[in-house]
Formats: C-alpha cells, sequence, structure tokens
C-alpha cells in the first residue's frame, strides 16, 4: 500500500490494519466545537490517540484549531509535547502526580491535575524556588473515582493563594453523560458549580464528548472529547454529523466448505445447520478484535452477531474468535466476492464501531484503545 505507515513495525500484505482518516479526525472536531460555540474544545488524546497514533492524532487535531490536549500520564504528555513544541498548546495530565512525574512535567512543560491534597504538596515541593507553575484541579461530584471533595479543594486554593502553584483550570468528570435518562449528570453539575465557586476568575471544565451533547449549562469555558473524536458516540449526536476515523481490515486467508451437521471453531460451539461456507479472516484477540465478538452467544440478550463487510455485503462472525483468527459464515455472499487475499472490514466506514462494540458487549473505546501492536496504522 502506498499510506504512510504510522507504527514502526514492518507491515506485510497479510496482516490486520486500521485506516485513519485525517480528514473525519479534524471534521468531527470541528463539529465538537460548533457545538459547544462559547467554550474552547480540548481533545482526549490518551492511551495513544484512543489507540490510533497519539502524535498522528495531535497534530491533525492541532491543525483543526485544537490547543487543550488531555492524556493519562506524564510520559504521554512528554510524547505529545516533542510532536506538539509551540508555546500555546497545553496538555494536560489527568493521573496525578509522584516526584517523578512532577519533574516530566516541569520539564516538559505540562500541566497536572491535581486530584487530592498530595498531589498539590508534590507539585508545590518541586516548585521551591521557582515561579508558580501552572496546575488543573479535579474536584469530586459523585463519580468516586478521583477529585477532591469540597473541604480539600478549600485547602488547595489556601496553597494556590500562597503562590504554591498556579490554578489554570478546575475541573470534574460527568459519569453518566451518555445516558440521557439519569439525573446524576445534573446533580453533578450543581455540585461542581458550588466547589467551582471556591476559585471565582478560573476556567472550568466538565464536559466530555457526551457531555458536549448535554447542552450549553455543561459547556462552560473549555470541553474535553473524546470518543467522539475518532467517530463514536454517533447516536448522542442530534445532528448526525460525525464520520468513522478508523476502519479496521483483516485479509481472508482460506474459504472451505463445511458439511452440515459438523462444528467450527474452538469448542465446536457453532453448529452447522446447513452446509456452510466459512472464510477464515487473519485477525484475533490479540490484535483487539474482542473474543467477546465471537458468534456464540452474545452478550447483549436481544444482539445478533457481530458482523464483518467484505465487498460491501455483511457476513456474521460464526463460532469464537481465537488469538489470530476469526470465522464469517459467508455461504450468503457470491463465491467470487469472498477469495483469498480479499480483505474484510471488521468496523468502520459500512459497519459502525458503535454497533460493533454493541454487538460485543461492549464500547467502542474498548476496541480502539485495544487495537494490538500487529495492526498497521494507516494514514489516509
Amino acid at each position: 500500500m502506498s499510506h504512510p505507515v504510522l507504527s514502526a513495525v514492518p507491515h506485510s500484505g497479510r496482516r490486520p490494519f486500521v485506516t485513519i482518516d485525517g480528514w473525519a479526525l479534524k471534521s468531527n472536531w470541528r463539529h465538537m466545537a460548533n457545538t459547544a460555540p462559547g467554550a474552547r474544545t480540548g481533545a482526549a488524546v490518551k492511551a495513544g490517540g484512543y489507540g490510533l497514533g497519539a502524535p498522528y492524532v495531535a497534530k491533525a487535531l492541532f491543525a483543526a484549531g485544537c490547543r487543550d490536549f488531555f492524556v493519562a500520564w506524564a510520559e504521554e504528555g512528554a510524547e505529545l509535547r516533542a510532536a506538539l513544541p509551540g508555546a500555546n498548546t497545553r496538555i494536560f495530565v489527568l493521573q496525578g502526580l509522584d516526584g517523578d512525574a512532577a519533574a516530566i512535567c516541569r520539564e516538559h512543560r505540562l500541566v497536572p491535575v491535581l486530584s487530592n491534597l498530595d498531589d498539590a504538596r508534590i507539585w508545590q515541593e518541586t516548585g521551591i524556588g521557582r515561579l508558580p507553575a501552572p496546575a488543573a484541579l479535579q474536584f469530586e461530584t459523585g463519580m468516586n473515582r478521583l477529585g477532591m471533595d469540597e473541604a480539600d479543594a478549600r485547602k488547595a486554593a489556601a496553597l494556590a493563594r500562597a503562590g504554591a502553584f498556579d490554578v489554570t483550570l478546575v475541573m470534574s468528570h460527568l459519569a453518566s453523560a451518555d445516558h440521557p435518562a439519569s439525573a446524576q449528570s445534573e446533580a453533578q453539575r450543581h455540585v461542581f458549580e458550588r466547589i467551582a465557586a471556591l476559585f471565582p476568575h478560573v476556567a472550568r471544565s466538565l464536559a466530555n464528548s457526551a457531555g458536549v451533547f448535554r447542552g450549553r449549562p455543561y459547556h462552560f469555558d473549555l470541553t474535553r472529547p473524546g470518543i467522539a473524536l475518532y467517530g463514536g458516540e454517533t447516536a448522542l449526536d442530534p445532528s448526525a454529523a460525525l464520520r468513522p476515523v478508523a476502519t479496521l481490515y483483516a485479509q481472508i486467508l482460506q474459504v472451505r466448505t463445511a458439511p452440515r451437521g459438523e462444528a467450527a471453531g474452538y469448542g465446536a460451539t457453532a453448529k452447522l445447520e446447513r452446509a456452510t461456507r466459512i472464510a477464515t479472516i487473519g485477525i484475533g484477540y490479540a490484535d483487539g478484535y474482542l473474543r467477546s465478538s465471537s458468534g456464540v452467544t452474545p452478550l447483549r440478550p436481544g444482539e445478533p452477531a457481530p458482523e464483518v463487510s467484505i465487498g460491501g455485503r455483511r457476513a456474521p462472525v460464526l463460532g469464537r474468535v481465537s488469538m489470530d483468527l476469526t470465522l464469517v459464515d459467508v455461504t450468503d455472499l457470491p463465491e467470487d466476492l469472498v477469495v483469498p487475499g480479499e480483505v474484510a472490514e471488521m468496523f468502520g466506514a459500512q459497519i459502525a464501531i458503535d454497533e460493533t462494540a454493541r454487538r460485543a458487549g461492549t464500547i467502542a473505546y474498548e476496541f480502539l484503545t485495544g487495537l494490538g501492536p500487529r495492526v498497521a496504522r494507516l494514514a489516509v
């Protein structure tokens, strides 16, 4: 293929690969920005840019206008800073601090998100003798994961007033924004507003992808979309403007016909009720195509087996997904369409990643961030 390979692993034509549509990525970011016109729009690029390559993703989003990026670990932030050296780019580190992480943050001009008083103490101690460095504060508003309660937020405010650090952002995280019927988001928003009032002149951030679609009361000063940038959570977008970014392909290695009454795959779980043409595809759970995508006993009641697309025609997964291989029932597809060397789309342009994830009993995040190192990343 002529597309540039984003990973350093040599790529043969038989290996699975994922194409990354940079235009769609930029379009999705601009759409999220237009949906929250009164706020800056950042981007979550943690977990290697949701599995697609953080430097590539961040450069594309920077070109679209993004200047605020969120990663989980300081090491991720250092990698991103090398790709985005500009002084007007902020890179926030979400997972707090130890001494090593604090040193990385200071060396690479990263903004740590302080979620408890220990984080604040470490940031203060590593800054002795220096000018106060920017930090964000995260509040606990109902998710019970990371964040300061109101009492600790008051103590952090006192430290900031004493010159320990410069609070540049206060934030929290919505737990149930992707469930419109849940009242939790509204409760969290009220708690967040109460604690954020301790910092009257500091920018505020609450909305993730789903939070952006909940409307203006959740936008505040900075939004932090993640999965929507990569083409997920499309059902939450009333305008249906989000575009698929990642399309995962794998090659057909063999096609065979098995007689009625036999079984296919590990555990003989796929009992063949007719003579069945089976395509063996070179991808499995070691590549990130999850074992829960197996064609037996879907994890969600009422959901059919996941499907793949071959030449624009759908075919269901058959039996259990194994480490390196996936079986597909192609009996109903034209024989000349399904031949060794042809590629199957596992999700992407023809089959939405949200659908594939739903049928596997999981979420799009897991498919993207789980893409293995054997999967070549190709820019298109």
